[in-house]
């Protein structure tokens, strides 16, 4: 039976840091190219969501029987992650949804178990991951934030493999290279020529581990990624793979930067999204030891239509001043808007709505077809009681039927830009506006919705639904 990959996407969040901004403010720090920054209002929860709906639609018909979850940067702790994207893409109670966290190896550790296990259904991967550093450290420059979702499946009737998995090898060592302790956003490295001293011969052996596993040779792959938190022991790995000229891919090291748990499955997304049928692709992740997978594409791929591809959304992302960076990251504290902070969320509010707050499900009058957002048990047209059938609106884009930018409410990053939205195909409802610039937003605007946190009181995350322009490649500025 033939397993492997039957979608993927990569998220990259809009805003980009260029790192040069760093060094003009600081006099040190910084470097080349720009990284990739999870607004204010993103948290690797919410990318995830992202990733996994960009996976899902460009596998139409492919229900998931699990979903796995992994991070090294949890929006909770002791609370399961994985099931709040579970709700907000709408699955069924019986598929299991398990956070895979803790560790930078958690991302690519859950992937190779998901392609290895096999069994019936399909297991939807997720992974994310913000990264954090002290201003000026390499950290905060070399970092990134995004995620991806990988659905993984036997070749069937309703999954076509477009990848299929070959065969990989881990190398696992115990040695102290990159550390946080728990409640820490910093993290720790010990001098790096020792980590390249143990990087360098452990993704060597496991590289030859993975080919042997795969039955194929070094000059036979057609595309590959060194990555991992260890950039000097990533390219010294890379020039020790054996392969032809060009067959190194681009790690997104200028453009996103790296995205620590995440990484693995984002540049195995871009690969993909590249790839012609019969090329064999691999990636190998150094943490903690060394991962290695290797696929070869199959002829479904050319059938195969990416929801957004990885290279499109880098394209499309606009820069963000450093001082807006450092006060989204928590670093400095501007004054905030004179108005109350808001006060938790309900939990049991939040699991009596929970089609409506985490899958944004409107109801439709049976009748006369009237939408109502949120869900209504009284129709609106003609006044039918409880005759409703649920309509999802997530997926739906909406043009701004007006809107007002308030710069009094309390918001992690004021002003907020709230809109009035009427969707394609029914509905009409006020929504907050992200990834956005107040001064060029206009009646008429096209949006589409995406999964956000409004705030964070008392420890618990408040996530619902937000929309944001639909563009291609832009240079918005930052909101």
């Amino acid at each position: 039976m033939t397993r492997g990959v039957v979608s993927i996407a990569g998220y990259v969040p809009f805003r980009r840091l260029q790192r040069s901004a760093v060094a003009a403010v600081f006099g040190s720090g910084g470097g080349k190219g720009a990284r990739a920054v999870a607004s204010h209002d993103e948290d690797t929860t919410t990318m995830g969501v992202e990733a996994a709906r960009l996976a899902l639609r460009s596998a139409p018909g492919s229900a998931p029987s699990a979903l796995w979850f992994a991070t090294a940067t949890p929006a909770y702790l002791d609370k399961t992650n994985a099931t709040t994207l579970h709700a907000a893409l709408r699955q069924p109670a019986d598929v299991a949804a398990f956070d895979f966290g803790g560790a930078l190896r958690s991302g690519p550790g859950a992937l190779r178990t998901a392609l290895e296990s096999g069994g019936p259904g399909a297991t939807l991967v997720v992974v994310s991951d913000r990264r954090d550093g002290l201003p000026t450290s390499a950290d905060e420059s070399a970092g990134g934030d995004g995620a991806a979702a990988v659905l993984v499946a036997d070749d069937g009737p309703g999954t076509p493999v477009i990848a299929q998995y070959l065969g990989g090898a881990s190398v696992s060592d115990e040695f102290l290279d990159r550390w946080r302790t728990a409640g820490d956003r910093r993290s720790r490295t010990w001098e790096e020529r020792f980590g390249e001293t143990r990087y360098v011969p452990l993704g060597a052996e496991a590289w030859q581990a993975g080919l042997k596993a795969a039955g194929v040779a070094a000059d036979e792959v057609d595309r590959v990624v060194v990555t991992g938190m260890h950039g000097r022991a990533a390219k010294a790995v890379g020039r020790a793979l054996g392969v032809r000229d060009g067959v190194l891919a681009d790690d997104l090291a200028l453009t996103v930067g790296q995205t620590g748990a995440a990484h693995a499955g984002l540049v195995l997304a871009a690969m993909l999204e590249q790839s012609g049928p019969g090329e064999v692709v691999a990636v190998v992740s150094l943490a903690d030891g060394a991962d290695v997978l290797v696929l070869r594409t199959t002829p479904a791929i050319a059938a195969w239509s990416p929801a957004d591809p990885v290279a499109a959304q880098v394209a499309a992302g606009a820069d963000l001043p450093y001082g807006k960076f450092l006060t989204w990251r928590g670093m400095v504290t501007p004054e905030p808007p004179r108005r109350p902070e808001p006060q938790r969320v309900s939990s049991s509010a939040a699991w009596r709505n929970e089609e409506w707050k985490f899958g944004f499900v409107g109801s439709q009058d049976r009748s006369s077809g009237a939408v109502h957002l949120p869900p209504s048990r009284v129709s609106m047209a003609g006044g039918a009681v409880d005759d409703m059938v649920p309509i999802d609106r997530a997926d739906a884009e909406a043009t701004i039927a007006t809107y007002t930018i308030d710069r009094l409410a309390y918001s992690p990053s004021p002003p907020i830009v709230f809109a009035v939205l009427d969707f394609d195909g029914g509905g009409r409802f006020p929504v907050e506006l992200t990834d956005v610039d107040p001064d060029t937003v206009d009646i008429g605007d096209r949006v589409a919705m995406t999964f956000r946190k409004l705030y964070t009181a008392d420890g618990i995350h408040d996530y619902f639904w937000k929309a944001k322009p639909v563009r291609v490649a832009s240079g918005d500025a930052a909101d």
